[in-house]
This record gives C-alpha cells, structure tokens and sequence, in this order.
C-alpha cells in the first residue's frame, strides 16, 4: 500500500492524540550548529518588511524572509501536532518581529503528515498565495483542539466521504470534518477549497513529498528543527532560540 493510501484510508477517522510532547520524535537535539559572531540586520526593501515576503521552495516548503538570509530556519510540522501547535503559541510572533524581520533569518515550514486529517488541512493551506501559508498554519494551531473535537465528531460521516469519487473525496472530508468553514472565515473560500482538494494528484503529492523527505533528512517526528543544514531534533521554542543565537541571530 502507497504512503498515500496509508494515510487517507487507515488514520482518517481514527482518534489523533493532542498533546505537548513531541508528535513521535526525540526532544534532544542531533546536530550542531556553527558559532557565529552577531550578524547586523538587514534591512528589507523600502516599506516592506521581511516577513511579507514568501515563496515556495523546491521542496514544498513555505519560507518567509529573507531569500539571502545567513541563518536558514527549516521547520518539519505536522497540522495536527499538539507540540506544534504550542511552539507556534510561543514562538511565531517573536520569530517573526524579532528574528524575520531583521532580515537575519529565514523560516520554512514544511509539512510532515501524520494522518488523513493532517493531509487534508496540508491541501487547505496552500490554496492561498504563499503570504497566507504562514498566518492560515498559525491559525490552524491556535484553534487544534477545537478542530480536531470537531473533524472526529462523526466517523461515519468521514468514512461516507472517503467513498465519494475520487475528485470529490477531500472536498467531502472538509466539509464532514467542519474544515470548509473554518477557512472560509480566513480567506479561502469554499469554492476556492474545493478546485484545491478536487485535484487530487497533488493531494497526493503532498503525502509522498512528506514521506520521502521524511526518510531522506531523517525526521522521525515533529516539530524538528534545521539550522544552516543541521539537524536540531525536536525542540521548544526556549531550545531553539539559543541556537539562532548560536547562529548568528542576535
């Protein structure tokens, strides 16, 4: 059975744990980051600031800041990860004003899938401009557990859903889980959520580039962290701060 098909059919109604710990990797960090004396700030192009700036990578990630930024900050997340969602309440605001747009350091997030739910919101998020991805994944954390309370309130209605023809199948699951109304009050409405889940090839691609990423960077849970290149592990935000410090980041 594909990745795909493994997340879609056998995690899509079954019940997702919410809690602090790291969603299933290890809380010490890997890797090492280099020591580099401060790095002045940078300044943004006149009447921007950095972190109005974003673009996809070329591994699907959503990276916002500086293109040539010294200090590359690489986040691996899951939408429905409870420890997620608390280093996004901790550190998302101070990332961004004090980090970001110093021009100093770049933030990417890039989704781990760890179940249907999760794909499906993966999709959802990336209906926007890439400006939104950040902002609508902040959002999605702030409101996890009333979300995942709601997405898992009718199994049979998810299960229907995933019976539903191929280019109809998520589009059911987002409205089944409460999911179309959620983002429509952000932005992306329901017209707009459904071409995004109806094409799904890249529904799909989503769940592959997770998996293959996944093994190839050795990222066994989420949150894990990357510095320049270096594997931190899973850590907090109190962890991680020091080492863009470490970096360079002042």
């Amino acid at each position: 059975m594909t990745t795909f098909r493994r997340i879609t059919l056998a995690t899509l109604a079954a019940p997702i744990a919410l809690g602090l710990a790291a969603c299933s990797g290890s809380e010490t960090p890997e890797g090492e980051v280099a020591e580099s004396a401060a790095i002045a700030a940078i300044a943004a192009p006149a009447g921007q600031q950095w972190s109005d700036t974003a673009s996809v990578t070329e591994f699907d990630g959503y990276v916002i800041g500086n293109p040539d930024a010294p200090v590359k900050l690489v986040e691996y997340a899951s939408l429905t990860c409870g420890a997620c969602a608390a280093f996004s309440t901790d550190a998302s605001e101070i990332l961004r004003t004090k980090y970001v747009n110093s021009g100093v350091v770049s933030y990417e997030i890039r989704n781990q899938i760890h179940n249907g739910i999760d794909l499906v919101i993966a999709r959802m998020v990336r209906c926007g401009q890439p400006e939104s991805f950040h902002p609508l994944a902040e959002q999605v954390w702030a409101n996890l557990p009333a979300l995942l309370e709601r997405a898992q309130a009718n199994p049979p209605a998810l299960d229907a859903a995933m019976q539903l023809p191929e280019n109809q199948r998520f589009v059911g699951v987002a409205q089944a889980a409460g999911l179309m109304e959620f983002f429509a009050a952000r932005g992306i409405s329901v017209d707009q959520a459904s071409t995004c889940l109806a094409d799904n090839a890249s529904v799909q691609a989503i769940a592959e580039r997770s998996e293959k990423q996944s093994t190839e960077f050795n990222v066994n849970g989420t949150p894990t962290f990357f510095v320049n290149g270096s594997n931190l592990g899973s850590l907090t935000w109190s962890g991680l701060e020091p080492m863009l410090q470490r970096a360079g980041a002042r």
